[in-house]
């Protein structure tokens, strides 16, 4: 029994499996076969019959009996997936759904007219329901199949029409094209086929009709070859170089160690992910210091030919002397009256036309100039200034004095501050001790880390000014308040400046950057140390309060004469001291001492660079210029120099005569031997720059003097003249002197409580005085790309902005910046589209400001604008000196005429002179009487008595 048993059970499983098979067949041929069985046959007739739903029609067949239902169960293939239906009765990828009013009218479906019982079924674009969904969001009807929407593989959604709200809603939409397909495609029973009999033939099942696929293997044809394969080998990527071979060491203590590779991720270990990716580095430059370049033109021949056909004979002339009236022709025609009418009548034709070519410029560009007007003087729009960054050090800067600010001037983003102790001249003496303890830095950011600077320079004192010397900016030159002068040189660090501003990209190419290779000493800011100082013996005996790099086209010689640079390169330093005097200092070596650059970048023990070796603690100016009083006795205390040259002109240069000259200078020609000149016999003297310089005092006053020396007459030593002239315009002292960037002439002076602007030439009065502020005027600077613009920084923490062409009694703009005192102000063009306003205070923060598009766009007219109103204030100068030279010579002429009258009249005697004049007269009238009266004999003298006897 077991045995039959397992015979049946065996044979039934053999049939299933066989049916199985026949049924995976069928549904992968679309379900459209004849072979496919006749109970699928049915249960789809069932599922496509009329508008009944699947449970009806299912409901509809005869129930099989219990015995039957198991072996149905083992026998029969699982139905199709598109008999089947979810718990709600719809079929499987289908959902109900509501669709109001209005989204009907959007997608055109309304109930009862655009779809019926009948055509219950609508195609929508998918893209409409997903903008629809974008456009309403909540509101569409569509939001709760979201999801299934974005994820449908279709282009057309098919939406059904539920009359009788069978499922619950109004509509039901497929989700799957599965799903649509099977709605609009429902399967065809072969009942339905056969016509009306089929139903009526009593339910006889027709046989099955089996098909049998048999697979035929592709027969593999002859390749033609069409050029393709040229295109791959050309494409293909094949090793051309030889491979690097790398050596992996390993510390010496742990040679012989077990050693276990094992992979990991970009993720498992920090920064252990590298990649190079290419990038353009614009911060990339190569200084060329000598390049050899040749060049050769060659004249290039061309074959040509041309043929004119001649088509007629044509008489040309050519007129070379005018005609011309004769005498009696040219009297005719003027007296004629046809000339007069013509010219009666052109007049008015004329004057009409010089008229308007004075009103208006016919060669106006207007489209040129059109957007000019958004930048008009005045105009409010982004109108101020705007907070870029800002940097303070907690431990080197906080709650100092920022003395001094200078962008770096070839690499972009990086700026460099100079501290000093908030503390009077008494509390510095008395405080000596420890302020000598503090270390004296100056500061250098970059805008890539506002936290930390990048390097620290170490200075021997409080730095009051420093500057970059424009031919190599590695090399900084500074100020102390001891009067001594100090050199830096941060070749070794210029690297870090710009690796820096390539930002944490360029860090990760590094070799530091890899694992196991970290450098402790990477973020760490370096301290540099200078590498030359000036001699105390031979410094300035007070703070030294400017200091400059000479021009490279010029050098100054030890009689203060200018000569040309044979090297084009900046190696002098002028500098200026309140101990009344002015240093040019000269950074060359001695003659027959060259160091080699391998001495140069050399560092000893301290890590100082051996640049400047030969001028540490022995170095002295070449030329120290006293800047004596116009009247009287001593020196101005000098805050601020300005020279009239400066760096890049070369218009003095070009004046220069081609032949060889000899240096020879009439000042000093009749020094004899006695003044040495060095090396400057062999240079050209520059015959286009002065030897004049302004320069501002602690007391406010602003002096004109010369550093050329002369032979003074009433001492006989040789010394520089005493200066043209000094005003005192300015109640305290001068922190700010500086010349435009647009005018050589045109200077910028502010102190105390106002600020003056002067040309030099015109000595009388300034072009421009401002009224006295309200609070004290502490810092200014001119606009590098507006000539009519410049900043101001007073003492309550205030920018104000100045605009000649808009108003000059008031500032065009006043910004708070700081709750303290503003020290000092630096613009910098960084783009034809950014300036930044750099703005230091007393309390050790640096304040990085943007200029606004209005106050830095220069428009086409405003250079000629601002050279017309210099122009203006220079005759408006002119013009009050010339009446005051007409009153003075008017009132001195009135005093000699009358001085003159007062001669011609004769003066009235006193009485004492008319009683000695009658006197004299009444004893001539006597003596000619009595002469008279003894020519008449009417004169009868008496005889004199005898004496008694």
């Amino acid at each position: 029994m077991a045995d039959s048993e397992n015979k049946e059970v065996s044979s039934k499983e053999e049939e299933t499996a066989k049916q199985d098979e026949k049924d995976k067949d069928t549904t992968n041929e679309g379900l459209k076969t004849p072979g496919e069985s006749s109970r699928q046959k049915s249960a789809r007739s069932g599922s496509a019959k009329g508008k009944s739903s699947p449970e009806k029609s299912s409901s509809k067949g005869k129930k099989p009996a219990k015995g039957k239902a198991k072996k149905e169960e083992a026998t029969q293939p699982t139905p199709a997936p598109a008999d089947e239906e979810n718990n709600d009765g719809l079929p499987d990828g289908t959902v109900a759904l509501f669709l109001s009013s209005k989204t009907q009218e959007l997608f055109e479906c309304i109930a009862d007219e655009q779809v019926t019982v009948e055509t219950p079924n609508k195609l929508i674009p998918k893209e409409a329901i997903i903008q629809d969904m974008k456009t309403r969001a909540a509101v569409s009807d569509f939001t709760p199949v979201k999801q299934q929407m974005q994820e449908y593989t279709g282009e057309e959604v098919l939406v059904i029409y539920d009359a009788d709200f069978k499922f619950g809603q109004n509509f039901y939409i497929a989700l799957t094209e599965e799903a649509k397909e099977k709605i609009l495609k429902p399967p065809v029973p072969e009942g339905e086929e056969g016509g009306e009999g089929g139903e009526g033939g009593g339910g006889v099942e027709e046989e099955e009709e089996d098909i049998i696929y048999t697979y035929v293997p592709p027969e593999p044809k002859e390749w033609v070859s069409l050029g393709s394969e040229v295109e791959i080998e050309d494409e293909a990527v094949t090793e051309s170089r030889q491979k690097l071979t790398f050596t992996i060491q390993r510390i010496r203590r742990e040679f012989g160690a077990p050693v276990k590779f094992s992979d990991h991720g970009p993720d498992d270990i920090k920064d252990g992910y590298i990649e190079c990716v290419s990038f353009e580095d614009k911060s990339f430059n190569i200084k060329k210091m000598e390049l050899d370049t040749s060049t050769q033109a060659v004249g290039t021949y061309t074959e040509k030919g041309t043929q004119t056909d001649w088509k007629h004979p044509c008489n040309k002339f050519t007129q070379y002397a005018p005609r011309l009236y004769e005498e009696e022709e040219r009297k005719k025609l003027a007296e004629s009256t046809d000339m007069l009418n013509f010219i009666n009548q052109v007049t008015p034709r004329f004057e009409l036309a010089l008229q308007q070519n004075e009103i208006m410029d016919v060669f106006f560009d207007d489209w040129k100039a059109l957007a000019d007007e958004d930048s008009t003087f005045g105009s409010k729009s982004d109108n101020h200034l705007k907070e870029y960054q800002s940097f303070t050090d907690l431990l080197f800067s906080k709650d100092k004095t920022l003395t001094c600010i200078e962008w770096h001037p070839t690499i972009k983003g990086v700026i460099a501050v100079s501290c000093s102790e908030r503390v009077s001249f008494d509390d510095r003496v008395d405080n000596a001790s420890k302020i000598l303890m503090n270390p004296s830095l100056i500061l250098l950011w970059s805008f890539h880390d506002p936290i930390h600077p990048q390097i620290l320079l170490e200075a021997p004192d409080d730095i009051f000014c420093f500057k970059f010397n424009p031919s190599d900016p590695n090399i900084i030159t500074g100020g102390c308040i001891n009067g001594q002068v100090v050199m830096w040189d941060i070749s070794k660090y210029s690297d870090r400046l710009r690796n820096n501003q390539r930002g944490k990209q360029a860090k990760k190419n590094t070799m530091s950057s890899l694992p196991g290779f970290e450098d402790e000493n990477t973020d760490k800011t370096p301290v540099v140390r200078y590498c030359a100082v000036s001699s105390i013996e031979h410094s300035h005996k007070s703070a030294i309060c400017d200091i400059q790099w000479v021009p490279d086209h010029m050098e100054v010689t030890r009689g203060g004469v200018i000569v040309e640079s044979k090297t084009m390169t900046c190696t002098q330093i002028l500098s200026a001291s309140v101990d009344g005097t002015v240093g040019i200092w000269d950074t060359k070596p001695p003659k027959g001492q060259t160091p080699s650059v391998e001495d140069a970048r050399q560092d000893n023990p301290l890590g100082v660079p051996t640049t400047f070796k030969h001028l540490d603690l022995t170095w002295k100016p070449t030329l120290k210029i006293p800047v004596f009083r116009v009247e009287g006795s001593g020196e101005y205390g000098v805050t601020r120099i300005s020279i009239q040259e400066r760096q890049g002109d070369r218009g003095a240069v070009e004046k220069l005569k081609t032949g060889d000259m000899e240096r020879k200078e009439s000042s000093v020609g009749h020094m004899g031997g006695s003044l040495r000149m060095g090396s400057a016999k062999d240079k050209k003297p520059l015959e286009g720059a002065t030897t004049k310089f302004f320069v501002g005092t602690e007391d406010g006053e602003l002096v004109y003097a010369d550093w050329k020396l002369e032979k003074d007459a009433d001492s006989g030593k040789i010394q520089p003249p005493r200066p043209q002239f000094c005003k005192l315009l300015h109640h305290r002292s001068i922190n700010t002197l500086q010349r435009s960037p647009f005018y050589k002439d045109i200077i910028l002076v502010v102190g105390g409580w106002n600020f003056t602007i002067w040309k030099e030439g015109h000595d009388t009065a300034p072009l421009l005085q401002s009224a006295a502020a309200k609070m004290r005027l502490t810092a200014g600077y001119w606009s590098p790309t507006r000539p009519a613009v410049f900043f101001i920084g007073t003492a309550d923490g205030n920018v104000d902005v100045w605009d000649l062409l808009d108003r000059t009694h008031e500032p065009s703009l006043s910004q708070n910046v700081s709750a303290s005192a503003i020290t000092n102000i630096f613009p910098w063009d960084v783009s034809n589209k950014q300036q930044l306003l750099a703005v230091s205070d007393s309390v050790g923060t640096l304040h990085i400001l943007e200029v606004p598009w209005t106050l830095r766009h220069c428009s086409a007219g405003e250079l000629p604008s601002v050279t017309n109103y210099l122009d203006r204030e220079v005759k408006r100068l002119e013009y009050i000196d010339n009446r005051q030279s007409f009153h003075v010579d008017n009132k001195r002429k009135m005093q000699a005429e009358e001085a003159e009258k007062k001669m011609a009249q004769p003066t009235e005697p006193n009485t004492e002179e008319m009683e000695n004049k009658m006197k004299v007269e009444w004893i001539e009238f006597q003596e000619d009487e009595k002469k008279f009266l003894e020519e008449l004999g009417l004169l009868v003298v008496p005889d004199e008595p005898l004496p008694d006897v």
